[in-house]
């Protein structure tokens, strides 16, 4: 759909299923990495009775490593953008995405330290009542940079493609 680039920066994040899901997104939206910092992920994973499905056929492509820091991996010539509750912060309805971002999302249960604040190109909250957890975050994001892109797919042929073997409907005139 598109030639921009996209990586995914989570900070410590700690649900097993929620990661699942970002890797979810992140193919469903093109990302094409998605690094992760801390040990609470990985040590859930251990803990886990049952292992998180990330291997759908829509995320297989996508790359998840972990780093020491978000920083010192972040993607050449991508703009780090933070996705945080920050007073002075973008409202995302009014934000105009970068071709090449690096955005960067906090833990469920935390927000994303100063030092990353300080570094972010830019910083956009989403404006809810509260606050979502960190795989609807991501969704809504990457959702909005999709439907603000001038090229945007929207037709059958996308649909065809997207859907899976148990969807057959069809609007009948």
């Amino acid at each position: 759909m598109n030639s921009s680039k996209v990586t995914i920066g989570l900070v410590n994040p700690k649900s097993p299923d929620n990661v699942g899901s970002v890797m979810r997104a992140a193919g469903n939206y093109q990302v094409e990495r998605i690094f992760y910092t801390g040990k609470r992920y990985p040590r859930a994973l251990s803990h886990q009775s049952r292992s998180t499905d990330t291997h759908r056929k829509v995320s297989k492509g996508v790359v998840i490593s972990k780093v020491d820091s978000l920083l010192d991996n972040m993607p050449k010539q991508n703009k780090i953008v933070c996705i945080e509750l920050v007073v002075g912060a973008i409202p995302l309805p009014e934000y105009e995405h970068p071709e090449n971002a690096f955005y960067i999302f906090g833990p469920e249960d935390g927000s994303i330290n100063q030092a990353l604040i300080d570094h972010a190109d830019d910083v956009v909250y989403v404006p809810t009542i509260g606050c979502m957890n960190l795989a609807a975050t991501v969704n809504v994001v990457l959702y909005d940079r999709l439907a603000k892109q001038p090229s945007q797919v929207t037709n059958d042929e996308l649909i065809l493609k997207s859907r899976d073997r148990n969807n057959r409907l069809s609007i009948s005139n």
